[in-house]
């Protein structure tokens, strides 16, 4: 059995600071995260702790710049690292709900071009989904930007 990667641990326990509306405290964490593991640091890592930290935002632009972090960490992401760290799933499984948040974030930002491009990248890859809450979680939320860029 493969040990928890203990940033990812740490990473997922700063998400549900944020999920339990202590934001700032999040972003504290994700900060302090961020600089121990820097912008070159791993890119499992990178993704993680970017595609939350853009969760937790208060600022769009700044959200949208965490997202493109961690689209640009994921890039870099093999499926053997992902699996080392316990990851289920390949890492294409990442990319529906980084492309959602980047449409979002684009949405927010007032560029629609660019929020209907990452919704249709997020659309086209969602077949690497699993078929389970978090994938049917997903694909809602392309379902509904959708509406609302419609």
């Amino acid at each position: 059995m493969t040990a928890p990667d203990p940033v990812l641990t740490l990473a997922a326990e700063a998400a549900a600071l944020g999920r339990q509306g202590r934001r700032t405290e999040a972003r504290e964490v994700f900060a302090e995260i961020w600089a121990g593991i820097g912008p070159d640091g791993d890119p499992l890592h990178r993704v993680a702790v970017a595609h939350a930290m853009a969760d937790v935002q208060d600022d769009p632009w700044d959200e949208l710049t965490w997202d493109l972090r961690a689209l640009e960490a994921a890039d870099a992401v093999s499926d053997e690292r992902a699996a080392a760290a316990a990851v289920a799933g390949p890492v294409a499984a990442f990319y529906p709900s980084l492309h959602l948040n980047l449409a979002e974030a684009y949405r927010k930002v007032g560029d629609r071009a660019a929020a209907l491009r990452h919704l249709e990248l997020g659309r086209a890859a969602v077949d690497t989904l699993p078929d389970d809450d978090y994938g049917a979680m997903i694909r809602g939320g392309l379902d509904r930007l959708a509406q609302d860029l419609a």
